[in-house]
């Protein structure tokens, strides 16, 4: 069964949980072999383990030093139960979220995941057509292997964002920043918490940092300001542009009053990602950020570091009950999103699982995903006892003993 049959009234009430649902058991049903598409997260990964290779793999997959931040990401989660509430008429559920005044379609964006093109030789292209399909946005990585504007032209009107990593040279983000406004990207995502990479055991076991291999720069090979800095274009001499690119990549030097130079240069909405401390979300606000994605880049920049949905809480403690808050980091199913969103998130991002199925079968196998995603979100708001995203509050959720 293709998976056409299942893009189908994506906007309507009441339709994603059931319909996906009887289709699935349709197709057994008729013995139809063409349904071969993975149910939980565990088979997605599974499935796409046996496509990659160690290096690639383990990109994806891998975390800083022993990988004890991923770890306490998953095991938050768990410390907080659902309570379900009953007899409540869920009959009509509605899962559409508001974010910077634009209304969409559920409370879950595609994250920032760069250098797809080791995952599918789609990449990019692949995860923002699919994000398309559905109305759910995709955020571009600076480092992706498609440039912003080819995926712009491929996802149409679809929203999309940006995701910025402030390097070195202040031209080039100020170039990248411009090139997101003209393609139409609607924010722009600036992450702070990679101004060096983590210590990944894997990639250094596998001696495996794709960007050596001229993956993932699509973005600064197209930039008139990165090409500008090149004694020869990047066709003529690659592994110049490799090694200039590895210079101005990541910044340690960057600070509070850089992060406020690039909110001076846009006026799309700013969201700082990678904030897992109080006070530096607070900071965040007071220099004009529109939102913080409270974020610890999936464990792969700190090992030991605070849970993300940990965070989250004294995040939301700190900026009150207005500031807009997104989350990522350990997210892997619909029981997930809501208790992110009962514990303070406007929304969450998704990162690994959308990898795991672009892996398995690219545009086709992320589209798969997100029916089966959008669908287990909708009988989870359902059997939890609500009719609305808008609904979901503290009380949803109870910290285990």
């Amino acid at each position: 069964m293709a998976f056409e049959i299942y893009i189908k009234d994506v906007t309507k009430l009441t339709t994603h949980g059931l319909d996906a649902q009887m289709r699935i058991y349709a197709a057994a049903l008729k013995a139809e072999a063409s349904y071969d598409w993975p149910i939980s997260v565990d088979e997605w990964a599974r499935r796409a383990r046996e496509k990659l290779a160690d290096g690639p793999w383990w990109y994806v997959e891998g975390a800083a030093g022993q990988g004890w931040t991923m770890r306490a990401n998953r095991e938050a989660f768990y410390r907080y139960r659902i309570r379900p509430r009953m007899l409540r008429n869920v009959e009509d559920r509605d899962l559409t979220t508001r974010l910077f005044g634009q209304k969409l379609p559920a409370p879950f964006l595609l994250g920032p995941v760069g250098v797809q093109s080791i995952v599918h030789p789609e990449a990019e292209l692949a995860s923002g057509k699919a994000a398309a399909a559905f109305g759910i946005p995709f955020v571009l990585s600076t480092v992706s292997s498609v440039s912003l504007e080819d995926v712009a032209t491929a996802m149409g009107d679809a929203p999309r964002w940006f995701q910025l990593y402030p390097g070195r040279d202040p031209e080039i983000i100020a170039s990248m920043v411009a090139r997101a406004e003209q393609a139409g990207y609607s924010a722009l995502v600036v992450t702070v918490d990679t101004t060096m990479l983590g210590w990944r055991e894997k990639d250094l076991e596998n001696a495996y940092l794709p960007f050596l291999q001229g993956l993932g720069l699509a973005n600064y090979l197209t930039d008139p300001v990165f090409r500008s800095r090149l004694a020869r274009p990047p066709e003529e001499d690659m592994e110049a542009a490799i090694l200039h690119f590895l210079s101005v990549y990541v910044n340690p030097a960057f600070t509070w009053d850089d992060l406020s130079a690039i909110r001076r240069q846009t006026r799309l909405p700013m969201l700082v990602k990678g904030i897992t401390h109080p006070e530096d979300a607070k900071h965040a606000f007071d220099l004009g950020a529109d939102a913080v994605v409270v974020s610890n880049h999936g464990g792969r920049q700190v090992d030991g570091g605070v849970a993300a949905l940990d965070a989250l809480v004294e995040v939301r403690e700190a900026v009150g009950p207005d500031a807009a808050l997104l989350m990522d980091s350990g997210i892997r199913c619909a029981a997930d999103v809501l208790k992110a969103l009962a514990l303070g998130a406007n929304a969450v991002m998704f990162g690994r699982p959308y990898m795991y199925a672009l892996a398995v079968g690219g545009e086709a196998g992320v589209r798969q995903w997100l029916v089966h995603t959008l669908a287990e979100l909708d009988l989870e708001l359902a059997l939890a006892g609500y009719r609305s995203i808008r609904e979901i509050d503290r009380s949803v959720v109870k910290k285990a003993e």
